[in-house]
């Protein structure tokens, strides 16, 4: 039963503004998410420095950030830690860690410090059920003006699939740009889904075929190519 002291977590949803607030990082101030204002930005907690999960995470996501950052996206990272410990850490990864093939892995996005808990508190990071004094492994994918668009949460003990975090960026801006849906295990090059008809007309006339470039599975799943090429060159810079 939850006592008066005890609120339950609150996190931003799908389709609102993300929470605003300003921040030190290992990378300078930030005023987020107005200093992102243009790009897509994954915000993403980690629950302590000078842990193993943690470092893989880390060394993961500064080896792809050159991948995310050509895809308009921007990597902010964040744990309850302080400043000096974050940079301590930072250094260890670079001089010290070698995983997976990755070694001399510099970490050059800003990892916020939160030692209050303000901002994890903010975006719903800290779980009692979890840890009162860790941040989950949160995930919020924002767009470029400032609206959450995808919110992950792992446990403790679960490291994320980097793969899946950029499939879904480059995913969110296809299904923007070209005004259609991704359908399950997406990937650039494969075919999109086009919104179910509106009428009973637009439904007859899919089914008939009249709709050049559609291929219906029934009145409600239609599909269509979207070739690899169109959606990269939309999305990734040149």
């Amino acid at each position: 039963m939850e006592t008066m002291n005890q609120q339950p977590a609150s996190m931003p949803r799908i389709g609102e503004k993300a929470p605003e607030f300003k921040a030190v990082t290992t990378q300078g101030e930030i005023n987020f998410p107005a200093d992102y204002k243009g790009s897509w930005v994954i915000l993403f907690s980690h629950p302590a420095d000078f842990t193993p999960v943690c470092t893989s995470e880390f060394m993961t996501f500064a080896t792809m950030e050159k991948q995310f950052n050509q895809a308009n996206c921007k990597l902010v990272g964040l744990s309850v830690d302080g400043l000096y410990s974050h940079i301590a850490w930072l250094r260890t990864i670079k001089d010290k860690i070698e995983y997976k093939g990755m070694k001399n892995v510099e970490v050059t996005f800003p990892l916020i410090e939160d030692i209050t808990m303000e901002v994890a508190k903010k975006y719903g990071m800290m779980m009692p059920g979890e840890s009162n004094t860790k941040a989950v492994r949160a995930v919020f994918v924002i767009d470029p003006e400032g609206i959450v668009r995808t919110v992950l949460y792992y446990p403790l003990s679960l490291g994320r699939n980097f793969d899946e975090l950029y499939r879904i960026v480059v995913a969110l801006q296809a299904a923007d740009k070209f005004s259609v849906a991704t359908p399950a295990d997406w990937r650039p090059g494969d075919d999109v889904i086009i919104s179910p008809a509106g009428s009973c007309g637009t439904a007859k006339d899919r089914m008939d075929g009249k709709e050049e470039g559609l291929e219906c599975k029934d009145w409600f799943f239609c599909t269509k190519k979207l070739p690899k090429e169109k959606v990269l060159d939309a999305i990734l810079k040149k």
